[in-house]
C-alpha cells in the first residue's frame, strides 16, 4: 500500500494564481524530476503555462478541481501566487463531499481573515483525498536565511526600526489582517492590509511626499508570517518590485522572517538592493532582538 506521501506514486499539481511565485515552485519540481500539473485560477494566474499541462479554472470551483486532480492522478497540491478577488458566493461549487460544508465557506468568504480562508481552502482540498504541501517543500531555496543578505546591515536606528515594525506585523497578523508594517524612527506609518505589500509602500512613498513623514529618517519594512498561519500557503515573499518601491518610498531597507518569508530570484533583489543603497535581512522570531544583535 503507497504511503500519503510517496512521491512516486501521485502526481503534484501546482494551484496557480498571480506573481511570479508559481513559475519558481514549477521550475523547482521539474529539476526534482516531477511533471507538475498546473490550475491556473482564471482572472488571476498571469503567466504563460505553455510547456506545462495546466488546465484553467475559475475561484471556488472546487467541483472542476477535483475533477482535475481526479483525472490526473494528482496526489500532491501547492497553492502558490496571489489572488486578488474572493469569489462571490454564487460562483463557489462545492464537491458532494464538501456540500455540507457550503454554509459555513459561504460565511468564510465574506467575514473571515485571509489565514482563515486558506485553512479552508486546504481543509477542503485534503477532504477530497489530496495532500497540501507548501512551495517551500518543493522550492526550498527560495526561504529567507537569518542576517543580512546582501552587502549592505541595518544600523543602529534601523534595527530599532525593524523591531518596532516586527512588534506591530506580529500583532497584524495576530488578528489575521496583513503580513507587513512600516516604522520610521520608531513610528509605525503603515499597516498592511488587503491591498498587499506594493500597494501599501507606494502608500508611504506618496506621504513621505506629502511631508506626512520625516524626509530625514527613512524607516523599514518588515514582513512577517502570522503567528497562526498555516505555511503551506501565503508565506510573506519579497521581490524585485519590493526593492524598486523601497526605493521609491525613500526606506533602508526590508526585513522578512527566516525559513517562513520567500525571496523570489534572489541573485537579482539582492544586486537590485545593493546597487539602490538597501539592506534585506533576515529575522529569527526565537532569538533575543530577533537576531539582530
Amino acid at each position: 500500500m503507497a504511503l500519503a506521501g510517496d512521491m512516486a506514486k501521485g502526481r503534484l499539481a501546482i494551484i496557480a494564481g498571480s506573481g511570479l511565485l508559481p513559475s519558481h515552485v514549477a521550475t523547482a519540481a521539474r529539476h526534482a524530476g516531477e511533471n507538475p500539473f498546473i490550475v491556473a485560477l482564471k482572472d488571476e494566474a498571469d503567466r504563460s503555462w505553455e510547456g506545462f499541462d495546466h488546465a484553467v479554472i475559475g475561484v471556488g470551483d472546487f467541483a472542476a478541481l477535483n475533477r482535475v486532480f481526479e483525472s490526473n492522478g494528482i496526489d500532491r497540491v501547492v497553492m502558490s501566487g496571489a489572488v486578488r478577488r474572493r469569489p462571490e458566493w454564487r460562483e463557489v461549487r462545492p464537491t458532494l463531499k464538501t456540500l455540507v460544508k457550503l454554509p459555513s465557506t459561504i460565511r468564510t468568504l465574506l467575514a473571515g481573515g485571509d489565514d482563515t480562508v486558506l485553512r479552508m481552502v486546504i481543509t477542503l482540498i485534503e477532504e477530497n483525498g489530496r495532500r497540501v504541501v507548501g512551495a517551500h517543500e518543493i522550492a526550498p531555496d527560495l526561504l529567507a536565511s537569518v542576517g543580512p543578505l546582501g552587502a549592505l546591515q541595518p544600523s543602529a536606528d534601523d534595527k530599532k526600526d525593524i523591531i518596532r515594525a516586527a512588534e506591530a506585523a506580529d500583532a497584524l497578523g495576530r488578528l489575521d489582517v496583513g503580513q507587513g508594517s512600516v516604522s520610521v524612527g520608531g513610528r509605525i506609518v503603515a499597516l498592511e492590509g488587503v491591498e498587499g505589500t506594493d500597494s501599501m509602500l507606494e502608500r508611504v512613498a506618496n506621504l513621505r511626499s506629502a511631508g506626512r513623514i520625516s524626509a530625514r529618517r527613512r524607516g523599514v519594512l518588515v514582513k512577517l508570517c502570522k503567528p497562526q498561519q498555516d505555511i503551506r500557503a501565503d508565506l510573506p515573499s519579497i521581490g524585485i518590485s519590493t526593492i524598486e518601491n523601497l526605493r521609491q518610498a525613500g526606506l533602508a531597507g526590508v526585513a522578512v522572517e527566516a525559513g517562513r518569508s520567500l525571496i523570489l530570484e534572489r541573485d537579482a533583489v539582492i544586486k537590485a538592493a545593493d546597487e539602490a543603497g538597501i539592506f534585506v535581512c533576515g529575522l529569527d522570531r526565537g532569538l533575543p532582538s530577533w537576531g539582530l544583535a
